[in-house]
């Protein structure tokens, strides 16, 4: 076949073919296209074939780089126009030499390769796309080509070969796809631009539906987004906004597969990748319904965190995607797995900032009330970590830790739950008592009712077994009673104890617990009018009781005298015959006051405005607590004896001295382990060092040795 071609073409052509001047190289190959042209016309096919044979063998296949570059490629080119309308039979023969000089290592080679190619694809057009998928990868590593020379003529090639696609029906997107996607990671700039351009190209042929492959490379141009290259994330952001404008206008799309890429690149470090993650995000809420159920949790899982970026468009559209997707109203059973959903929300409550955890309970919230029996399902697995963010260190999260815990607590065991788990930490952690306390137990009492509370808290305290703690609790507990305005209602029933059932009954479930401390104790008497107890309790109280523990709550009792929540109690002063046990208990407090400390000096001041009548005996002028020791009887007799018998106070009386006489022993026990522990560590010191002196006055006894001894 050689022997033919060579008698075919003469040999003065092929000598000049590879010449190094550019005129006779131009002539060469005018003259094989004439010779092709001559043949074809007279359909001598057999000796085209030949000459394509001897122009790949005897050139492109030479190890003379002249004859690769010059000789085969242009002659090959050559052979292709002089085919014109008939190249596409020889295709097979002409195309794959000139692909396999793509990968020359003289970078000429490759450059006159591109210049073939695209002289042959300029004849054959269409026939052209059996060999796309070849020629794409030729060129898709021609673009990332060290020359400058060989990138700039791969550049032209590429777009003839676009333009051919564009136009041609027999393009196969099937194929071409999963060439696309092996490629999208890539990260040299020079192919990103290339796989873009043909991204975008593609994309604006209506009779190719990229969108509908779009899940297969969508990763890959999110990828580049976070390009060093501006021009590259700005081709990447173009491609991508024109991809979600048409799925917002298409009625079908796999909103699935994209939504776990979407939520993949919405945790990028890269801010801008996060972003327009995000917006998908938020535009795919918006329009996926249905299909998107089986993804809430992992949507979920990527917004939270987005919640409290750095960047603030990012937190914005990351809120109002939040906002819709908790709108939606999911069905269980159609795939809304509320279990997935409420282990992110669980993971994001122990997320480091405070607007993810916040949104992480709305979204507990929001389950409890919508799902409330699958919801309780999963308690035991979300409860102990709900819990344990009533120690958070934001306000507005503990708050609505507690709304989350009031729903659940409608059910009495977890109310109990949640009031011992509260006493317990609380027990653990006194400073979160004395900073959080009072927040906590008003807010509770706020979602769950005073009474209830309260009544709780009470319940659990009376068998608490550190006594010194539970007195610090009934004292916090009680100081919330005097002082908050949510609690004012539980303060009006108390005041009925003597002559309201259910006022009598809350009194006796405090009362438990509240004798743990003397002064709450008191201040209990004084809610609810019992003054004859209230100084029966006083009385009892020995030299132990009266610390300086007992006069620092004292002090905080007698300035809460003086507050609008004891308005009634003051104003009772003004018929002092009526109120002769309310007389005696102030002054009994007023006893046991310092007389120069100021809660005294108020307390005094107080009773000496009371407008004693002249109907009672007085002995002294000056001495206004004379003038209560010798009250009439017709004075103690305007007490309500029936009400007041109503309860059984010298029971209280005894559970009150019961309860004080267990915090003596315990505190007696507690001053005798100090003392023994000091105790032992004195002999252990007394012992180390009588050790010690021992050991030294024996080397002072001993005789000096021999070496030690002076020369004789």
């Amino acid at each position: 076949m050689a022997a033919d071609a060579l008698s075919i073409i003469p040999g003065a052509v092929l000598r000049n073919l590879s010449d190094k001047l550019y005129e006779k190289r131009k002539n060469a190959a005018l003259e094989i296209e004439g010779i092709v042209k001559q043949l074809a016309t007279s359909g001598e096919h057999d000796k085209i074939s030949a000459v394509i044979a001897l122009l790949t063998n005897d050139f492109t296949m030479s190890p003379q780089a002249n004859h690769r570059k010059q000789g085969g490629l242009i002659g090959l080119a050559a052979v292709t126009v002089g085919l014109t309308s008939e190249a596409a039979q020889h295709l097979e023969q002409i195309v794959p030499p000139v692909l396999t000089s793509f990968l020359d290592q003289d970078s000429r080679v490759r450059y006159y390769a591109c210049e073939a190619l695209y002289n042959i694809a300029k004849v054959v057009r269409g026939d052209f796309i059996i060999y796309f998928n070849k020629i794409f990868d030729a060129l898709c590593k021609l673009s990332a080509d060290s020359d400058a020379n060989v990138q700039s003529a791969a550049h032209l090639l590429d777009r003839l070969v676009k333009d051919i696609v564009t136009e041609s029906d027999q393009f196969s997107i099937e194929e071409f796809i999963p060439l696309l996607r092996e490629r999208m990671n890539v990260l040299n700039p020079y192919v990103r631009q290339f796989l873009v351009g043909w991204i975008t190209v593609l994309d604006s042929v209506p009779d190719i539906d990229m969108l509908g492959f779009l899940p297969d490379f969508l990763d890959g141009l999110f990828n580049m987004l976070s390009d060093s290259s501006h021009e590259i994330r700005q081709q990447a952001d173009a491609a991508l906004s024109e991809f979600l404008q048409e799925i917002k206008n298409s009625p079908n799309v796999d909103y699935g597969r994209m939504a776990e890429i979407l939520v993949r690149r919405a945790g990028s470090s890269d801010e801008f990748t996060r972003l327009t993650s995000i917006t998908w995000i938020n535009e795919f809420v918006k329009l996926g319904g249905e299909q998107l159920v089986p993804y809430y949790a992992d949507i979920l899982g990527a917004i939270l965190p987005c919640i409290s970026d750095q960047e603030e468009k990012i937190r914005v559209v990351a809120r109002e995607t939040n906002e819709e997707l908790r709108a939606i109203k999911a069905d269980p059973t159609e795939g809304f797995d509320i279990g997935a959903i409420l282990s992110i929300a669980k993971r994001e409550l122990n997320s480091e900032h405070e607007a993810t955890r916040i949104e992480s309970l709305h979204w507990f919230s929001t389950l409890l009330v919508r799902y409330r029996a699958e919801f309780l399902a999963y308690l035991n697995d979300i409860f102990d970590p709900l819990l344990n963010a009533l120690s958070d260190p934001s306000d507005a999260v503990v708050l609505l830790v507690l709304e989350v815990h009031a729903r659940i607590a409608e059910e009495s065991h977890h109310f109990h739950h949640l009031v011992s788990y509260l006493i317990h930490t609380f027990h653990n952690n006194h400073v979160l008592l004395e900073k959080r306390g009072a927040l906590i137990v008003r807010r509770l009492c706020i979602l769950l009712g005073a009474e209830k509370v309260y009544r709780e808290f009470s319940t659990i305290l009376e068998t608490e077994g550190d006594l010194e703690f539970a007195s610090t609790m009934v004292q916090a507990l009680n100081l919330i009673l005097l002082t908050s305005t949510e609690l004012a209602e539980l303060r009006s029933l108390l005041k009925k104890t003597l002559v309201d059932s259910c006022g009598k009954d809350l009194f006796q479930s405090l009362y438990a617990s509240w004798c743990h401390s003397p002064m709450a104790t008191i201040s209990l008497c004084l809610l609810a009018q019992a003054y004859n107890h209230a100084i029966s309790v006083i009385q009892s109280l020995g030299e132990e009781d009266i610390n300086v523990k007992f006069l620092v709550q004292l002090d905080k009792l007698i300035r809460l005298l003086e507050t609008p929540v004891f308005a009634y109690l003051r104003l009772q002063l003004l018929e002092p015959g009526k109120h002769t046990w309310l007389l005696k208990t102030l002054y009994g407090l007023l006893m046991l006051l310092p007389q120069q400390s100021a809660a005294f000096k108020i307390l005094r001041t107080r009773l000496k405005t009371v407008p004693f009548s002249e109907n009672l005996k007085r002995t002294s002028s000056t001495n206004p607590y004379s003038q209560i020791l010798q009250v009439t009887e017709d004075g103690n007799r305007n007490q309500d004896t029936q009400s007041y018998n109503a309860i059984n106070f010298p029971s209280r009386l005894h559970q009150f001295e019961s309860m004080q006489q267990q915090h003596r022993v315990h505190l007696k026990n507690q001053l005798q382990s100090q003392k023994s522990a000091s105790a032992i560590v004195l002999s252990q010191e007394i012992q180390r060092y009588e050790e010690a002196h021992s050991s030294s006055t024996s080397e002072i006894g001993r005789p000096p040795s021999r070496t030690s001894r002076g020369i004789s």
